[in-house]
């Protein structure tokens, strides 16, 4: 009973959110998305993300691509992690102590028990969230009821 009330508020709740969402685009009629901007159109590419600039030249429109500045921080992020890696390894193998407030990455083992760390509530919390559900269920189907034609809904 209560796993049955749980999805019902459940699907109440989400219903609105996951019928607010676009929906995908079907085949190559909705692929792209345009936007019109001060320059012209931006075009985007909703399968690969890919952000156009599109201009009205003399023999048409034009697209160009814009720079995805996120990919080039990724990678230069990726790329300083690397290197500061390779510079704490190079200072262990030496027997140096690493400065002050930088630690060694963790091992493996040691990531994988951290990851591993969730807190689970216990069944005295999911029975007090579960009564908290049916009351707040019962007081809405109390209001609805009512609620003057509310048989017109």
């Amino acid at each position: 009973m209560r796993r049955l009330m749980f999805i019902i508020v459940l699907a109440a709740a989400l219903g609105p959110v996951a019928m607010a969402q676009p929906a995908a685009p079907d085949g190559e009629n909705g692929r792209y998305t345009f936007n019109q901007v001060a320059d012209g159109m931006l075009r985007l590419d909703t399968r690969t993300g890919q952000v156009s600039l599109c201009t009205r030249q003399a023999a048409g429109w034009a697209c160009s691509t814009v720079p995805d500045e996120r990919q080039a921080l990724e990678n230069e992020i990726a790329r300083l992690q690397r290197e500061n890696g390779a510079l704490k390894k190079d200072m262990l193998a030496r027997n140096l102590p690493l400065p002050g407030g930088v630690a060694s990455a963790p091992g493996a083992e040691q990531q994988r028990e951290l990851n591993l760390k969730l807190p689970l509530p216990s069944d005295a919390e999911i029975d007090r969230v579960m009564s908290a559900f049916e009351k707040l269920w019962r007081r809405l189907v109390d209001m609805v009821q009512k609620t003057p034609n509310s048989d017109r809904i």
